[in-house]
């Protein structure tokens, strides 16, 4: 297959996976509040977004103290265990309780636990990519009921900064992503670009060695080519980025907008101008996420790994506010603070 075309499907594979996430999370909205997944009481108190930095900076520490001290498999562990729990959410809510024992669906038990067995036993790229999306929307829908407008905002606009400072600055992500991409779990979506790739075959790419930034928050383009694998010296191969068998994509990167727009659809006024019954600044900040993805990755392919949130986020940001203003929302009631006005 021609290299650009090559690119193109695996740009187009990542665009589904990042439009699945969203739409999967404005469908889930109403059934899991419904379903009482609010995690907060107060959806618009600001400091949930400080609540849940910490916790991603204590788990970041936790994970890194993991690597060091050879404790993989733990994080390997909680990793699949989240993601089977994640997908129960949604198992509970599209699978009829065709059998129900406890109070429990069988079936959607069933199917949660089959998708953690799969990451455990065969994570193959498709496996992985699933169970990611999957995870996406159901992270996605959960916070984006429990993040007002105002902490989603907040949320995006500090993560972004953080991704910056962890990729470009302290470069600790770098460390975190060599670890993650050995454990073949979906905290890393993996884009091929050959029809024949296998990421249980490939040997996994290491960030740090080849400073191209992968983790949960940025995206990174690199080489994973097994007939490059066994060569040395002058032998090797510098591939350009539309030669390489695989893109991976952090599935931070295709969360964190999604909690804004599930927020901006759950939390828009009453009346509020719809498109196809979703409301305008929702729809607005998925075009601002797509527009952030499509510099994103036409940086990768020119051989710039790059953090992905800056683009992704402030894409997601800026569309909000602009689809808010053009549905006739006031600037302070569209950035959440009416009540502190």
């Amino acid at each position: 297959m021609d290299s650009r075309w090559r690119a193109v499907a695996g740009c187009t594979l990542i665009g589904l996976i990042f439009l699945f996430v969203q739409v999967g999370a404005l469908a889930l909205v109403e059934p899991f509040k419904s379903a009482g997944y609010q995690a907060v009481e107060d959806p618009s108190d600001p400091t949930n977004s400080v609540v849940y930095v910490g916790a991603i900076l204590l788990a970041t520490a936790g994970m890194l103290l993991a690597f060091r001290y050879d404790a993989e498999q733990l994080i390997r562990g909680v990793i699949v265990f989240s993601s089977a729990w994640l997908s129960l959410y949604i198992f509970r809510l599209v699978v009829p309780p065709l059998l129900v024992v406890g109070g429990f669906n069988v079936v959607a038990l069933a199917l949660a636990t089959l998708l953690g067995v799969g990451l455990l036993v065969y994570p193959e790229w498709y496996v992985i990519d699933t169970a990611g999306a999957m995870m996406g929307a159901a992270a996605a829908g959960l916070f984006g009921i429990s993040f007002g407008v105002l902490p989603a905002l907040l949320l995006l606009s500090v993560l972004a900064v953080y991704d910056a400072i962890s990729v470009y600055g302290t470069e600790h992500m770098l460390t975190l992503a060599s670890g993650v991409m050995d454990l073949r779990v979906p905290v890393v979506l993996v884009i091929p670009l050959s029809l024949s790739y296998s990421f249980l075959d490939a040997t996994t790419p290491d960030p740090a060695a080849e400073e191209a930034e992968t983790n949960d928050d940025a995206v990174a383009a690199e080489a994973v080519d097994d007939s490059e694998t066994e060569r040395e010296g002058d032998d090797e191969i510098d591939q350009g980025p539309l030669e390489r068998d695989a893109l991976f994509i952090g599935l931070g990167d295709a969360i964190i907008p999604a909690i804004l727009v599930a927020s901006a659809a759950f939390f828009a006024p009453a009346g509020v101008r719809t498109v196809l019954g979703i409301p305008l600044p929702a729809v607005t900040a998925m075009v601002g996420t797509f527009l952030g993805l499509a510099v994103l990755l036409w940086l990768v392919l020119k051989g710039r790994a790059h953090a992905g949130l800056p683009l992704l986020n402030g894409g997601s940001i800026a569309g909000y506010l602009l689809g808010a203003v053009v549905a006739g929302i006031g600037l302070v009631e569209a950035l959440g603070l009416a009540p502190y006005v």
